[in-house]
């Protein structure tokens, strides 16, 4: 991903209104991501705890989607998996993540939700080197794959938001 200002990820969002992304509190580590090792960048905002946002380059430009959380976190009785990384290994929680959808669809209370990791960690889920099997001998083609997967369960996500 390459890197992006704050302001061009306020004009990114599909499903926000303008007052909405004005309050958005841009993740406090924005000038200093390593953005080689991002596909998509997700965070959550300080100031509203319940409030996620997930942007990602696509061949529209980049494109963003302010989510929200479940009130009670995650259900503690069972795992689930991320949708997105599909990480089985990771011990981060996951929740259902909300999304209006855009347009007027989403104007009229319509939305689609999705698992994805609480803190947004998939990016570095995906890169999370597997040890070496007789299945899959080469580790960076396992990361490329999971990377790539990454990449297209995000943007058929934002394609369901999309969606009147």
């Amino acid at each position: 991903m390459l890197p992006v200002s704050s302001s061009a990820i306020r004009s990114s969002f599909i499903n926000a209104t303008r007052s909405e992304t004005a309050k958005l509190t841009p993740p406090k580590n924005l000038d200093t991501l390593d953005w080689d090792a991002l596909d998509v960048l997700g965070w959550r905002d300080e100031k509203m705890p319940l409030r996620g946002y997930l942007v990602l380059p696509t061949d529209r430009g980049l494109t963003g989607i302010l989510l929200r959380a479940p009130e009670g976190g995650a259900r503690k009785n069972r795992s689930v998996l991320c949708e997105l990384c599909r990480d089985v290994y990771s011990k981060e929680d996951v929740l259902l993540w909300v999304a209006r959808r855009a347009g007027q669809s989403g104007r009229d209370g319509n939305s689609v939700g999705t698992l994805i990791c609480a803190d947004f960690v998939c990016s570095s889920n995906v890169r999370r080197q597997p040890p070496a099997s007789e299945i899959h001998p080469d580790p960076a083609v396992v990361v490329r794959r999971q990377v790539a997967g990454l990449q297209d369960r995000a943007a058929q996500f934002l394609d369901r938001v999309r969606q009147q």
